[in-house]
This record gives C-alpha cells, structure tokens and sequence, in this order.
C-alpha cells in the first residue's frame, strides 16, 4: 500500500489562526444557510414580500461555499487552498441581512490572512506546479 507524501513537513502544524477562520468560517456558514432559509421562508409566506424572497438566495450561497471551503481547511492532512478572500468579503457584506457573526469572521479572516505565519502556511500547501515551456 503506497501512502501519499504528506502536504505538511513532520513537526509541522496548522497555525492556531488558520484553525479559527477555519472554525468561524464552518460556524457563520452554518448561521447564513439557516438565516437565508428563514428569510426566503418568511418573505415567501408573505403574499405581499413575494417578489423579495430571493434575497435570501445570497446568504445561503453563501453558507454553502463557506461551509465547503471550511471543511478544505480543517481537513487532516490538510488539502491544498489558498487564502479565499472573497469569501471574506462577501461575508462582510452580510452584515447587510443582519448577520454580524458574519461580518466579524470576514474581517477577521481578512486579518489573519495577512500574518506572515498563515501565509507562509498557505505556499506550503500549494502544489508544485511545473515549470512552462
């Protein structure tokens, strides 16, 4: 049985802020599917909001993606991502729909992103890819 070289050298961990985005990302992807449900549900109930009901589309798009780049990060070993900022961003523009848990891990997520450490993390990570001819 042959085992795949690991991503990461021995020693070698995931970085205590690569492991909050990761945990803030699953949560506040978990809250936007539901938010999202509840306000198409609830505007869909309304004969008078009908139309609006779509704007619970965003959140739960939203909380798909988050939910699926958050298991990427936490997975064990690691599987190669990079830092996705759009993400972050769309996360803080959920503060739009009245999530604040949102808001909050996208701007964290934006600053963790920054620090030398989780950056350093991320390029161990990405696969080498071969040189252009």
């Amino acid at each position: 049985m042959n085992n795949p070289e690991p991503l990461l050298l021995p020693g070698t961990s995931r970085p205590g802020m690569v492991s909050a985005i990761g945990v803030l990302t699953l949560i506040s992807g978990i809250v936007n599917v539901l938010a999202g449900l509840g306000i198409g549900a609830g505007l869909a109930l309304s004969v008078v909001l009908l139309c609006v009901a779509p704007l619970g589309a965003l959140p739960i798009v939203l909380g798909v993606f988050e939910i699926l780049y958050a298991l990427k990060l936490l997975a064990d070993p690691p599987q190669p991502v990079r830092p996705n900022q759009t993400i972050a961003i769309l996360e803080i523009v959920c503060f739009l729909f009245g999530n604040g848990l949102a808001g909050i891990t996208g701007v964290l997520a934006l600053i963790f992103y920054s620090e030398t450490g989780v950056k350093a993390w991320f390029a161990r990570l990405e696969p080498v890819m071969p040189a252009a001819i």
